[in-house]
């Protein structure tokens, strides 16, 4: 089968950033499916790369993490119009993946189908526009109930609908009962991540961070990831042995870093976003991660890869999300959570770990075990190839009674 995985923020390993694609394609690959990745990036003129075997088609849409919301639209819409330039010159293809966000990928996918009768199944990352109408970056009534239907006939026009976590299963099945929802979350790399049981003291040394208990942030720093919910967390833990290491980049880091230099918090250090690579280094010195959202109900509904690779590395969790994550957290006892609205309590909940080396180590090891359960990047892969394929997946029971630990 021929396919054309359409996903405007494809980003390779050697890329850094969510890789989730990468490997689904690469499942399909090794099924002996061709696939082809239609994506965007930042130069001037569109281009094809063999990338370790995948065929890689780039449109130039300019986009950065610090876009305001016009700025993005005009970026998902330029997306758009390119795609649909693409597709007519190649529309050779058995089968579409539309991979969101943002949304709008949906119009690229039901045109197509329309135009060329070319069936798509619609991978589902973040709920759109539920997250920007709660946002309230649409605040417009009528915009509002014209997105919810296209949003809903997207979804029912899907030959099936992934969704990556349960809130988005839950969404989707309310909105379209009809429509076969496989529930297919982000994947724990396993086989790149380990779990470290000694720091390697050249990096303990090259972050500054000897004798100290390490909390750590990967990922995006914009307004909806409440990074500062973290940032109160070391402003009242500073008499604490803690070092805060934050590798991340977006729209809010430079009001944060001002912040920080303002208020001369002296825990809290700054590393440059980078590779998987740098992101394992840093994770290599790092005790616990914090994974944070806004206090937003759609928000709860996220499968941040932060997470995923948190728990892959065999790291102590800490987050401020309600929801899925929470639970997963708690019930498996891979961490806590921190009420971004009494940060005093943070130093409370993080003390007994750092007193009790045997009791972080207990954690940290139920951490690494969740990953290898229940997010396997093999298992999750060949769930994601049946899915494509039409196949009914033999394991579905077992996946929504793992989820349902942590409604």
């Amino acid at each position: 089968m021929k396919t054309l995985y359409i996903h405007q923020y494809f980003k390779t390993p050697d890329e850094g950033g969510a890789n989730r694609s990468y490997f689904m394609a690469q499942a399909l690959k090794a099924k002996g499916h061709e696939v082809e990745m239609l994506t965007a990036h930042n130069e001037q003129k569109a281009s094809t790369k063999t990338v370790d075997g995948l065929k890689v088609n780039y449109l130039p849409v300019f986009y950065e993490n610090q876009f305001g919301f016009f700025k993005r639209i005009k970026a998902f819409l330029q997306f758009i119009v390119l795609c649909k330039s693409f597709i007519k010159k190649h529309n050779d293809f058995d089968k579409i993946i539309a991979s969101s966000t943002p949304l709008t990928v949906g119009f690229i996918a039901i045109w197509a189908k329309k135009r060329f009768n070319i069936p798509y199944v619609f991978e589902v990352r973040d709920l759109w526009p539920e997250a920007p109408i709660q946002m309230g970056a649409i605040k417009n009534p009528l915009l509002k109930l014209w997105l919810e239907k296209q949003e809903l006939k997207f979804y029912k026009n899907a030959e099936r609908v992934i969704a990556l976590s349960p809130g988005m299963r839950n969404h989707i099945e309310k909105r379209a009962p009809e429509v076969k929802v496989e529930l297919i979350p982000n994947v724990a790399d396993c086989d790149f991540f380990e779990r470290v049981k000694e720091k390697d003291e050249n990096l303990v040394l090259q972050y500054g961070v000897k004798n100290k208990f390490v909390v750590s942030y990967f990922g995006a720093v914009g307004p909806v990831n409440d990074l500062m919910s973290l940032i109160k967390c070391a402003e009242l833990s500073t008499h604490l042995p803690i070092r805060f290491l934050i590798m991340g980049e977006g729209s809010s880091l430079k009001g944060i870093k001002d912040y920080v230099a303002k208020n001369q918090l002296k825990n809290i250090f700054f590393i440059p976003y980078g590779t998987k690579e740098e992101v394992r280094d840093v994770m290599n010195v790092t005790d616990a991660c914090y994974v944070s959202f806004l206090h937003k109900p759609v928000l709860r509904t996220n499968s941040p890869n932060k997470f995923f690779d948190a728990i892959a590395s065999g790291k102590l969790i800490i987050t401020n999300i309600q929801g899925w994550i929470r639970g997963l957290v708690e019930k498996r006892h891979i961490g806590f959570f921190a009420d971004s609205d009494f940060p005093a309590e943070f130093g409370e909940k993080i003390k007994p770990f750092i007193d009790s080396p045997e009791l972080l180590r207990k954690y940290q090891k139920a951490s690494r075990e969740t990953a290898e359960l229940f997010f396997s990047r093999r298992e999750l892969c060949h769930h994601f190839v049946q899915a494509i394929e039409g196949k009914n997946y033999q394991h579905e029971a077992e996946i929504r009674s793992i989820f349902s630990l942590s409604a």
